[in-house]
């Protein structure tokens, strides 16, 4: 199993002039990270920073080695997203179509291959030609996974993946996240899930107020919330 190659200092981020993340200095090297705080504490302004999607306004960053300003496309390119809404990344209208898709430059007999190969794997064999619409909300977390994992990224980073799901779904998408053979950095509200991870870290009011051990990070999470 490889580890996270995360390092941030002084990272701010500001956008028209309101200030979502300021000074915030962390190293990220464990394989399974969670990050919790509470609504607009900047978790996922910090997901989004980890791939490209959003740029630092202040301070230095590195992912998997590579700074992320001057490297944000190569970047976006190794780091798989997960969204909360399926539906944000979900492009096509049928699963094949879909993975078809993150497949990119596959050749046509091997994609069809991989495709069969995917939607088995994570529980959605023989769905490759059923309308998306007609997927439950758990299968189309499934299947949004299913596109992140084909293009074979060194980092995935979840941003409250099971918000939307039911208590089984939820647990289904949980354990998929964390048993990969990649680096996973899962946004969480779930704190039973957070307790899994290898580390957590503490989000409060746009900086980082706490990073290590799951039960202490979350003991301290439980006791602001009080």
């Amino acid at each position: 199993m490889t580890a996270a190659d995360i390092s941030l200092r002084g990272v701010g981020y500001e956008v028209e002039g309101v200030r979502v993340l300021h000074d915030v200095s962390v190293t990220l090297s464990a394989r399974r990270t969670a990050v919790i705080g509470a609504n607009g504490s900047g978790k996922s302004t910090f997901a989004r920073l980890l791939n490209g999607l959003r740029k630092p306004t202040a301070g230095t960053m590195r992912v998997l080695g590579l700074d992320v300003i001057d490297h944000a496309d190569h970047l976006r390119a190794r780091v798989g997203f997960v969204f909360t809404n399926p539906e944000a990344q979900i492009l096509m209208p049928t699963p094949g179509e879909d993975l078809a898709l993150s497949l990119g430059r596959v050749g046509k007999r091997e994609r069809a291959a991989r495709i069969d190969e995917l939607l088995a794997r994570y529980g959605l064999a023989g769905r490759a030609d059923q309308p998306v619409a007609s997927l439950s909300g758990g299968q189309r977390q499934l299947l949004a996974v299913a596109a992140v994992l084909a293009t074979a990224p060194d980092l995935v980073v979840a941003d409250e993946p099971t918000t939307l799901l039911d208590l089984r779904n939820t647990r289904r998408i949980g354990a998929l996240l964390l048993n990969l053979d990649v680096p996973v950095v899962l946004v969480t509200h779930d704190l039973e899930l957070a307790a899994q991870c290898d580390e957590v870290v503490l989000f409060v009011d746009g900086a980082v107020h706490a990073v290590g051990e799951p039960a202490d990070v979350i003991d301290q999470y439980r006791r602001r919330a009080a």
